[in-house]
Formats: structure tokens, C-alpha cells, sequence
């Protein structure tokens, strides 16, 4: 998450009505807005090489892959936010061009000064949210992923992925091997490099 934007509180019809006028992109969390930060290309790729798997795989059939720039509105949280990757198979989602609102799936690549958010605050809300069947955290440091899954009780269910395993998304019957999820990704980042 980034820093809040100037103004202090917003409505969502404010919000949406003012980050349609932004060059960047804004999270809306109950009132509140934060600013998008870049990413690395590490994060970039590893997003990128998810989804084009994703894409491939269900090419020609309902569902549908979106990327970081795609809005999501979690309504219990009165919120909007941007997930890495989204896949959903909603034809409610289908008609509306700027906003989905019911992922199957939903995919966040790890920071370092994301990661405590995802998997706390953030994975809270995405847990509202009815249609979402699997939460995948994939952590760039450890070449690791973990898969929340909701059972049929409603409860979730971690599944670790440790590294070197391949990544199994249950939600699209996808498997990704690691190869494919860390393609033309270094194992430390310059930042890392230049540290040691």
C-alpha cells in the first residue's frame, strides 16, 4: 500500500469520479486513498509470466485474466483495490469494462513493503467477497507461493508451495512449474546485489 493521497476522506462515487482523472493509480480502503507504487522488474515479470500462463490456459472459455490495472470493488470493505492478477469467470464482470467484482481467483506478488498488508489486512477483505475460491501469495525472496483455498465449510485452507515445487492454482486447474513462474527472473535483485 502507498501513501495516502492528499484529501483526507472520500466517498467511492468520489473517489472513482476522481481517480478516473489521475495519472497514477490510487487503492480506495473505506474513505481513505493511497497511492500505487512501481514496481520491480522482478515483481513485474513474475506478474506477467502468471498471467500470460493464466491466459493461455483459458483462452476460449469464460474466464477471463486482468493484470494490475484492472480496478476490483470489494463492497463489504467499501473499497477498490488493484491485485496483481485477477481471474474471474463472473458474467456480471464481463459487462462492466472498468470494474470487476467477483474474481474467482486473485494472485498478489509479494514486496517488501507489501507483503504484511497482503497477507493480513488485505487478504481479510478479499475474504468477503463470495465468488473467490483461491488467494495465491507468491513471494519473490524465497521463490516460494502460498494458496489459500475456501473448503466447502466456508473455511481457508493453506497450501504451501515451497521452492522449486510447482505451483498449483486448484481454482483454474492450473499448474505452473517454476521454471515458467520465474522465467527471466534473476534470484536477487540489483537492490540485493548491491547490499551483499
Amino acid at each position: 500500500m502507498g501513501l495516502a493521497a492528499p484529501q483526507s476522506t472520500f466517498s467511492a462515487t468520489d473517489y472513482l469520479a476522481w481517480e478516473a482523472e489521475q495519472p497514477a493509480r490510487h487503492e480506495f480502503l473505506d474513505g481513505e486513498v493511497f497511492a500505487m507504487a512501481g514496481a520491480e522488474d522482478r515483481h513485474v515479470t513474475v506478474t506477467m509470466n502468471t498471467a500470460f500462463a493464466l491466459r493461455q490456459h483459458l483462452s476460449g472459455g469464460p474466464c477471463r485474466t486482468y493484470m494490475s490495472d484492472m480496478r476490483l470493488h470489494v463492497a463489504d470493505a467499501n473499497s477498490y483495490f488493484y491485485p496483481d492478477i485477477l481471474v474471474t469467470c463472473s458474467a456480471l464482470d464481463a459487462a462492466s469494462s472498468m470494474v470487476k467484482s467477483e474474481p474467482k481467483l486473485i494472485i498478489e506478488v509479494l514486496s517488501p513493503s507489501t507483503a504484511a498488508y497482503d497477507r493480513g489486512q488485505k487478504f481479510s477483505h478479499y475474504r468477503s467477497l463470495p465468488s473467490l475460491e483461491e488467494y495465491v501469495l507468491i513471494d519473490l525472496a524465497s521463490r516460494t507461493a502460498d494458496a489459500y483455498r475456501k473448503g466447502p465449510d466456508g473455511l481457508w485452507v493453506l497450501h504451501p508451495f515451497a521452492k522449486g515445487d510447482t505451483v498449483n492454482l486448484a481454482s483454474v486447474a492450473l499448474d505452473i512449474a517454476p521454471a515458467q513462474l520465474f522465467a527471466e527472473v534473476p534470484e536477487k535483485s540489483s537492490a540485493d546485489a548491491g547490499a551483499i
